[in-house]
């Protein structure tokens, strides 16, 4: 004991902090982050989580590469911070508008569009104008278990190095969860773990099934933000082509009798026709409108 008080009292006044408290630089994240890619490639990663001997070694070399010696739980929080902050980039790098720039590991879009990105997705807030190096190393901890992440990536001796590096959809959490890989149940299928069953064994069960509630719940908000985006994205694209605007546009047009302008009505409940309907220039529209519903008429009879 007395060792120990020793060797924490040479320990420099800001390590000390950082030894009581998990405070994360990017140099602390980058060695997890390194740790943690290398225990996937080494199959150590089911599902949702890793297993125990896998934090045992991460834990191991955290401290032996930094001097902190952080518990599993402390970095099983930051692992889950990491998990959001990919899951929030990722959903952003979906969007035809955002593209990510390997070299300098920034997020890239005009201010118009993060400002209308944002104010849908107010999460998204926290990456603008920030960096995210490690995108990279999180898509490999966070995809497919199938991928063992393994993903090709476009680097800047490659191709453009503005486009998103091709990376798996995130994993499903409420799959994972339920699967023998899961956080609470992380050990059951390794021989050195089972334990037979005491009150003790019995109090650790629960512990793991409130986390395992716990993460099922933050899936479940994962999976409405999700919904919620894709409702937004439709909804935004068929502002952008109303059946209203077709009718103004098409109220202006000259030389529109009474049968074509019902058979345009009709043809407006496609979404299709609306967009090229209101990308033709005016003088145009009238003899598109023609065909298209003479075409429709003609396959009616």
């Amino acid at each position: 004991m007395a060792s120990r008080v020793t060797r924490s009292r040479r320990l420099p006044p800001q390590q000390q902090e950082q030894q009581s408290r998990a405070r994360w630089t990017a140099s602390l994240t980058k060695i997890l982050t390194d740790l943690m890619v290398d225990q996937v490639h080494k199959r150590n990663k089911q599902s949702n989580s890793f297993n125990k001997k896998a934090w045992k070694y991460m834990c191991d070399e955290f401290y032996s590469k930094t001097g902190l010696k952080w518990d599993k739980e402390q970095l099983k929080n930051r692992y889950s911070v990491l998990r959001k902050q990919y899951v929030t980039v990722n959903s952003i790098l979906e969007q035809s508008d955002f593209s990510w720039d390997e070299a300098t590991g920034s997020i890239i879009a005009k201010d118009e569009v993060w400002a209308e990105y944002i104010r849908e997705h107010p999460d998204a807030e926290s990456v603008k104008g920030s960096c995210c190096p490690n995108y990279k190393e999180l898509c490999t901890i966070f995809s497919e278990p199938a991928t063992n992440g393994r993903h090709g990536y476009i680097t800047a001796s490659e191709g453009d190095h503005t486009s998103r590096p091709p990376c798996p959809e995130p994993i499903s959490i409420l799959q994972g969860e339920s699967s023998s890989g899961s956080e609470g149940n992380e050990d059951d299928n390794d021989p050195e773990t089972i334990l037979p069953s005491t009150p003790s064994a019995t109090c650790n069960r629960k512990r793991g099934r409130k986390g395992i509630d716990d993460a099922i719940a933050g899936a479940i908000l994962e999976m409405a933000a999700a919904s919620k985006m894709r409702a937004a994205a439709i909804e935004q694209y068929n502002s952008r082509y109303s059946i209203a605007d077709c009718i103004k546009e098409l109220d202006v047009i000259q030389g529109v009798d009474q049968p074509l302008y019902f058979a345009a009505l009709n043809l407006f409940n496609k979404p299709n026709a609306r967009e090229i309907f209101l990308s033709l220039k005016r003088d145009k529209r009238i003899a598109w409108l023609r065909g298209k519903c003479a075409v429709a008429s003609n396959s009616m009879s």
